[in-house]
């Protein structure tokens, strides 16, 4: 039997100059910071995943909703090898923790905490330089 890895996403939300980072409902990394995101559900386009988990987690919309890249480490997730496509994107709407968040906070750029759940301090810090954002 062939084995794959799990698709996920993962959304660079910015609300003026704040990122939405969320707090952890459950494991891997309960209680930790975190990029809102989850996996892709069979049947559905990558676009549309970034777009539903952000609105589950943040209650947000999210506009201008762009590529940034793909992470694909095998070892990025403890449950297992996971590949997630990271959008990044303009959060509108009023900001509530929802699904899997926990808690839902509003960080300045330069605030940001160094011990996120997974990879997300690279993915923040790669998406910070070629943006030149921070």
């Amino acid at each position: 039997m062939r084995r794959s890895p799990s698709l996920a996403v993962d959304i660079i939300i910015l609300i003026g100059n704040k990122l939405v980072l969320i707090k952890r409902e459950n494991e891997p990394f309960k209680d930790c910071f975190a990029i809102p995101g989850g996996f892709v559900e069979y049947g559905e386009t990558v676009e549309t995943a970034a777009i539903r988990e952000a609105k589950e987690e943040t209650g947000l919309d999210v506009k201008n909703l762009s590529f940034f890249r793909v992470y694909s480490d095998p070892d990025r997730d403890p449950r297992g090898h996971t590949i997630s496509i990271v959008f990044n994107g303009e959060g509108k709407g009023i900001p509530k923790a929802g699904d899997d968040a926990r808690e839902l906070y509003l960080f300045d750029l330069d605030k940001i905490p160094d011990n996120l759940a997974f990879d997300h301090n690279k993915i923040i810090q790669d998406f910070f330089e070629k943006y030149k954002v921070g």
